[in-house]
């Protein structure tokens, strides 16, 4: 039997504002103080109140950023926390109270969160009760489609993606039935979260009705705050619990709309509404004229225009608000959500308020600015029908895959649709726990074993998919397509644990279903290609992968509309193909039209956005664009933070492309940090031998490889080579990739023979799993080259790099990157053996390859200057050399923060150069720049910094200050000792040149 674990839901704020009090003075048992408290809370249900400043302030901060706080303050306490408190984001405004007005004037002004001061509780309330009305009014959430984002005027009336969720939410809950037990849970749901005082929900408890609904949305309680801020958010909780009023409040307008339409004599009117929108808002509305605005909560507008008007004017006194006075053209003969007006069921009698449904859409037909001086505007806006063509046909589609054979099990699907799987699961668990019926049971299995998928419990999903298939099996024909979504499921679970051989079994075996009893281009085959084609681009085999993607892709174009989110899913499948195929244009172009789509259909804390995301940080890390690569990834990780348990193996992958970012830019204390995370979280859900796991090791391998601590990188790589060997095929490129690094590691310490055997096992793997002219290929004869170049076996390594270079010339354009890398190398070797006119040759086509593909001060050319200005240094053209060297770091110093260790070997060149130039104090300087460097970035045992001490003491010899060159060459010594093996011919130079120092020294 599975172990069983309880979900406790997330406690959280779910209103939008919160009023406080903070008096150093005030006594509790005083009458005064209870009257006051009692007249606050006609205002609001959230009223706290301090006496101690540090604990309000604690308060303050600790609130979520988008719960806004009124707070009043004493006087006597004004001077002391305004400093403090006036730049805290969570504070909306702050009104002092005060027994006669002494506070100066100038004083308040410095203080913009200063909203007003009083010195009657009278003035007070009514200041704080439009203040909190007003906030209201700026908050509802909207939806702008601008114009010229429609494409035809078929596209005409699309609309966002908050928009359509919420109003699949409504129609559900306007479906199901809902009975007296419904107010019992909102009322239990309130008490739970603190929301509300215990006063209005035994009231709201024991009074409400249906008929009743409109006057509590209307009456100053917890109801209107809570409702504006779960359709703002999209809190699936509260919407969840709220349902039964929704429902209620809809068909109340509804009711009364019916009994009122003749009243209009099918002529249009005018409404107002007033508030602020936000700059950023306001940008948006301006570029929406011609286009769609959409209030996505309850609309309140009101017949007369002088109250709105107050409500825009009040919004300027926040400098980061535009006040507008929406003028709303109402046609009562189109379809569009109902709306009536409510005076004689309103808690507010005499406002002449017109109330819309939830959803209500209008096109924007001009924007004026009523005042030139001010950014006060004036919006017109009509009424249009909400039978958008485009919105349609997606909800549609939304609609058929949020089935099921209750409001319920529809409200569980759209619950995993918008990613709120505590809450889904929740609601699974108690239906599985209420049916009798076998083929629910078997549904509700499945969708369970969808939550903890996504969650990333992969032994729990695979349980519970199980349980479904079992069931399944025993009440459906063999050929059933519920059968192979089964299949399908389980085969998701064993890519996701690494079980490559059971996944493909699983997805081939719905493929053979689905096939048989499906058109050929339903969604369903074109998703059950898309996972073989997972499978193989798990497995390395790309060609494949590509082929399976496209052909799932081709179907999903001929029936989804155009915006649909599995359309996304598939263009990101082939970017990442494209990717690991190296192809890292096209794979940016697919994961930008992913992104596009994902824009349009799904809510912005999806996450779904997070896969986008972090698809096109890893094309930017590998195009070498690291500040915006950074900027998507953590974008990427603060959604999967609020959208998923903290373990979930997604974070770890978010985790570990972050790490990576930070080794490319020499950060390497913030790479571990971040490695360390992702195999801290790596190392809770997953099997000991799950390749992710290996991916982590290998990344934190990288780092100490990076710093110089050879002995960690390579404990770390063959923890990844051992659990990569248990995982994978014995022919997958991510073996290959291993044995590599680790070649890599044992080329830097000098142990040639071990590195070669590494990298002959890399090519070995290579040619099986790759066809002969695969530009990986071409690495890896490159990767033998260079310790066969480092052996001295200079003919065996041109033959290597010539091998490259063949294969390249091939495979690529003839200014294909990788073409110069081989050039390079082709130039070491030459350079190595004393050739230098063709080191030269081979260095400046690397450089004109370069120079061509790249920006002028891309971070790749400054190798290339480097490498030329070590040929003229060494045929004794010194001011060429010090010209290039002077290239290349004035490149890096633009590209790369100041003490990027990449920059310490060119100052080492260029003090080199001048060693030979005779300008030993530039010499030394340079040298001196290249070791405070590394003395900061690297281990204090890095052979890099043992190359450091040697060069300074050869300046200190040529200078004949023997006594410190001595003191250098033995650090040095120390270093290379502690980190290279024994016959390294590092070591065996260092010692040489301190046995002739102190010989001579000596003398």
């Amino acid at each position: 039997m599975m172990p069983s674990d309880a979900v406790q839901p997330r406690r959280h704020t779910v209103q939008n504002d919160l009023l406080i009090w903070l008096d150093d003075c005030m006594e509790e048992g005083n009458k005064d103080y209870q009257n006051i408290l009692t007249q606050l809370k006609t205002i609001t249900d959230n009223v706290n109140v301090f006496k101690q400043r540090d604990a309000c302030i604690d308060y303050l901060t600790d609130v979520q950023e988008d719960i806004k706080s009124f707070l009043v303050i004493k006087d006597t306490m004004c001077k002391q926390i305004m400093p403090l408190i006036n730049d805290i984001p969570q504070l909306y405004g702050i009104y002092i109270f005060n027994d006669t007005k002494m506070l100066h004037e100038e004083w308040t002004k410095q203080w913009d969160k200063i909203k007003s001061i009083h010195t009657d509780i009278d003035d007070l309330w009514q200041e704080l009760q439009l203040a909190i009305k007003q906030y209201h009014q700026d908050s509802i959430a909207m939806s702008f489609i601008p114009a010229t984002e429609m494409p035809s005027t078929n596209d005409l009336n699309q609309l966002e993606p908050t928009f359509m969720y919420t109003q699949i939410f409504k129609d559900i809950l306007l479906d199901m039935d809902h009975d007296k037990q419904a107010i019992k849970q909102f009322t239990t749901y309130c008490r739970h979260l603190d929301s509300g005082s215990a006063k209005n929900i035994d009231e709201f408890e024991k009074k409400y009705n249906a008929q009743s609904a409109i006057w509590w949305y209307t009456y100053p309680s917890f109801i209107y705050s809570m409702l504006n801020y779960a359709l703002r958010f999209m809190e699936g909780d509260t919407i969840i619990n709220m349902g039964f009023f929704i429902h209620d409040l809809h068909l109340q307008i509804q009711q009364l709309h019916q009994q009122q339409v003749n009243s209009y004599h099918a002529k249009p009117f005018i409404v107002y509404r007033g508030q602020g929108l936000s700059k950023t808002n306001f940008e948006k509305l301006q570029k929406t004229k011609g286009g769609l605005m959409s209030f996505n909560n309850f609309l309140s507008t009101t017949i007369q225009q002088d109250l709105p008007l107050g409500f825009a004017l009040s919004a300027l006194q926040n400098a980061d608000m535009v006040g507008i006075l929406f003028i709303m053209s109402v046609d009562p003969c189109i379809k569009s959500p109902p709306f009536a007006s409510i005076n004689d069921v309103s808690y507010f009698k005499a406002e002449d308020e017109i109330l819309f449904s939830m959803h209500t859409v209008f096109r924007v037909i001009a924007i004026k600015q009523i005042d030139n001086d001010s950014q006060l505007y004036q919006v017109e806006l009509q009424l249009t029908s909400d039978d958008d063509q485009q919105l349609r046909l997606l909800t549609k589609r939304i609609q058929e895959e949020a089935n099921g054979s209750s409001g319920w099990q529809r409200l569980g699907n759209l619950l995993l649709r918008i990613g709120q799987f505590n809450k889904a699961e929740e609601l699974y668990n108690v239906l599985l726990e209420q049916t009798f019926d076998e083929k629910e049971k078997a549904i509700d299995y499945h969708q369970l074993g969808c939550v903890k998928h996504y969650q990333g419990d992969y032994e729990k999903a695979l349980w519970y998919n199980e349980k479904a298939l079992a069931i399944l099996q025993k009440i459906l024909p063999s050929n059933d397509p519920n059968l192979a979504s089964s299949y399908g499921n389980i085969g998701g679970i064993y890519i996701d644990m690494g079980e490559y051989s059971q996944a493909l079994s699983s997805h081939e075996k719905a493929f053979e279903i689905l096939k048989k009893v499906l058109p050929s281009n339903h969604p369903q085959l074109a998703a059950a290609l898309s996972s073989i084609g997972l499978v193989y681009a798990k497995t390395g085999e790309y060609p494949k992968a590509l082929s399976f993607y496209k052909k799932a892709l081709e179907n999903y174009q001929e029936v989804l509309p155009a915006n649909h989110p599995d359309l996304a899913t598939s263009y990101s499948n082939i970017g990442l193909v494209y990717d690991s195929m190296g192809e890292y244009s096209k794979a940016l172009s697919f994961y930008e039209k992913a992104l596009e789509i994902t824009e349009k259909a799904l809510p912005s804390n999806h996450p779904d956005f997070a896969i986008s995301y972090g698809n096109i940080a890893l094309t930017y890390d590998m195009m070498s664009e690291y500040s915006k690569a950074l900027s998507f990834y953590e974008k990427a990780v603060e959604i999967l933070k609020k959208a998923l348990p903290s373990n979930h193996p997604n974070l770890a992958i978010l985790y570990n492309n972050i790490g990576s970012v930070y080794d490319h830019m020499g950060e390497y204390s913030k790479a571990l940090s971040s490695y360390e995370k992702a195999l801290q979280i790596d190392q809770k859900p997953l099997l000991s031998s799950h390749p992710d796991l290996a991916i982590s090791y290998n990344n934190i391998g990288l780092v100490y490889d990076s710093m110089g601590e050879y002995s960690k990188a390579l404990s770390f790589y063959k923890k990844a080579l051992e659990i990569l060997k248990k995982a994978l095929p014995s022919n997958h490129p991510h073996l290959a990739t291993s044995y590599s690094n680790i070649g890599s590691v044992y080329t830097k310490m000098g142990e040639y023979p071990k590195a070669l055997s590494f990298y002959e096992n890399d090519l070995e793997i290579l040619k099986k799993a790759l066809p002969l002219n695969h530009p990986h290929l071409a690495i890896s004869y490159g990767n033998i080259g260079l310790v066969c170049d480092s052996m001295g076996e200079y003919s065996k390594a041109l033959l290597f790099h010539e091998k490259a270079f063949e294969i390249l010339k091939k495979a690529l354009p003839s200014n294909h990157p990788h073409l110069a890398t081989t050039y390079n190398n082709i130039g070491s070797v030459y350079d190595h053996t004393g050739e230098y006119s063709k080191a030269l040759s081979a260095y400046e086509k690397a450089l004109e390859i370069k120079e061509n593909n790249l920006p002028s001060n891309h971070p790749s050319l400054a190798p290339s200057y480097n490498n030329i200005g070590l040929v003229y240094n060494k045929i004794g053209e010194y001011w060429k050399a010090l010209s290039f060297h002077e290239k290349a770091v004035e490149i890096l110093k633009k590209a790369l923060p100041s003490n990027h260790p990449d920059l310490a070997p060119l100052y080492n060149n260029i003090g080199l150069v001048y060693t030979e130039l005779e300008e030993y104090p530039k010499a030394l300087s340079f040298h001196e720049k290249a070791l405070e460097i590394y003395e900061k970035s690297l281990f204090s045992n890095h052979p890099d910094l043992a190359i450091s001490y040697s060069n300074i003491a050869r300046v200190y010899c040529s200078m004949k200050d023997y006594s410190k060159t001595l003191s250098y060459f033995e650090r040095a010594l120390d270093i290379f000792q502690r980190t290279l093996p024994p016959t390294h011919l590092y070591i065996k130079n260092v010692k040489e040149n301190i046995e002739i120092l102190k010989r001579n020294y000596k003398e």
